[in-house]
């Protein structure tokens, strides 16, 4: 099983604790596309701009926000990365804390897509995985 797959989404991660966008999108294709089931304006958005709107969108609400992977599992060109979120809303409150799961699929050496599940299982399923 190839590690490079696995090792590219491991960088798009590290960036996006950084918030470093343009390391977030070295990787990717030009019609990057994200979708999300959860949050204001969840949908499918396309292309840098788009993606990049809408999660700047979405953590601004949040303090302290932070995702990180717990597990990854390969499957072809596809990448499923089991993650918790932790946040805190803006103006205190208690911590949340949700596990998700982002499907992540890679052509031609680059990220073209990634879906986010809000039940880690249903992302390991669309993979065609299951625990």
């Amino acid at each position: 099983m190839s590690q490079e797959n696995v090792e590219m989404i491991r960088r798009v991660y590290e960036a996006l604790a950084r918030d470093d966008w343009d390391a977030l999108f070295s990787d990717a294709h030009p019609d990057f596309q994200m979708t999300t089931q959860r949050g204001p304006n969840a949908g499918t958005h396309r292309g840098r701009d788009a993606v990049q709107g809408f999660t700047e969108d979405y953590m601004a609400v949040f303090e302290n926000s932070t995702v990180e992977p717990d597990r990854f599992v390969e499957r072809g060109d596809q990448v499923v990365a089991l993650v918790t979120r932790r946040a805190q809303a803006k103006g205190g409150g208690p911590e949340i804390v949700v596990h998700n799961g982002h499907l992540w699929t890679i052509r031609a050496g680059k990220v073209a897509s990634m879906e986010s599940y809000p039940d880690p299982n249903e992302a390991l399923e669309a993979a065609g995985l299951s625990e």
